[in-house]
């Protein structure tokens, strides 16, 4: 594995090696198992990035690489308005908030139930893994629990996850079936024990959830991407757009949010702003950016001057 490519790439080098690691490449799955990669630059810009990248989570493929969560708007109608500005695939729905049972025209259900979406729901507000455990078993009696987030808190202030609850859990979901996305800390162990025991992607957070403090350990999101068989999709902490692109830049295969949207002062404008960050920071992972240097470089050819 080469560590320095990672490094090399996020201080603005060009790694030495063209072979970059597996994780940072696009993922085409047949079945189970990674069965080839497009590196960068790999014809991307003649099809239309939906059409040859895919974003694939075992089973599942996805056009858009943006998931959003449905929490904190301020009525329905603006939620159905920016969910459709982001234009999302999948959009996540905390099971222990929400009232399964209210399917009224009007209501946030109905909403989520038109099926124009993916419905990824989590398990928002669990502390166990037997909770959330029990939480996913009652989706899925519902119908909406093929794939899962897994989010089971370990500390009610900071909402950081409890690793060992969520690694527990995420045992018993995958021997059930269960297409299983846990929300993790930026820990490439963790990350990496959440995937050998069969987690279909690891989603490490930036920062708290709700913070909006952007990526505060980019290194540590390298080292994950650079060891992870599984796609890595960044979950928590993202405030802006210039976030969402650098997350993309760095080689995430995709990024889950919700505050930053809704907590935005114009929400649909700010949706609209992330599908088009998230969309330009991939195609610029996948262009290769240019060597920083430390002195100027003329972009004009200095041979040939008229004198």
């Amino acid at each position: 594995m080469n560590v320095n490519a990672g490094r090399n790439d996020l201080l603005g080098q060009s790694p030495k090696s063209p072979n970059l690691p597996v994780a940072l490449l696009h993922p085409h799955t047949s079945g189970s198992g990674w069965t080839g990669c497009v590196r960068r630059g790999a014809g991307v810009a003649k099809a239309g990035m939906t059409q040859v990248d895919p974003l694939q989570i075992g089973r599942f493929s996805f056009g858009s690489r943006l998931i959003v969560g449905t929490g904190k708007y301020k009525d329905v109608e603006e939620t159905r308005a920016a969910l459709e500005a982001s234009g999302a695939e999948v959009i996540t729905v905390a099971l222990r908030r929400v009232d399964l049972k209210d399917r009224a025209a009007g209501s946030l259900m109905s909403l989520l139930l038109e099926q124009r979406w993916t419905l990824l729901p989590n398990t928002a507000g669990c502390y166990t893994a037997d909770e959330a455990v029990r939480t996913l078993r009652l989706a899925r009696e519902l119908g909406i629990g093929e794939i899962v987030k897994l989010e089971v808190i370990g500390d009610a202030k900071t909402l950081y996850p409890d690793n060992e609850q969520t690694l527990e859990a995420a045992k018993v979901l995958v021997k059930e079936g269960f297409t299983v996305l846990p929300y993790c800390i930026d820990d490439p162990i963790i990350c990496k024990k959440l995937a050998d025991v069969g987690c279909a992607a690891v989603m490490p957070l930036a920062a708290p959830i709700g913070s909006g403090l952007g990526i505060r350990n980019p290194y540590n999101l390298r080292i994950i991407l650079e060891n992870s068989s599984v796609p890595v999709i960044v979950d928590a902490g993202v405030g802006t757009a210039s976030d969402a692109a650098i997350a993309m830049e760095l080689g995430c295969h995709g990024i889950l949010m919700n505050t930053a949207i809704a907590g935005a002062q114009r929400p649909i404008l700010m949706a609209e702003a992330m599908r088009e960050a998230v969309s330009a920071g991939r195609k610029a992972f996948l262009a290769g950016r240019m060597p920083k240097r430390l002195y100027a470089n003329a972009s004009s050819p200095e041979a040939g001057l008229i004198e």
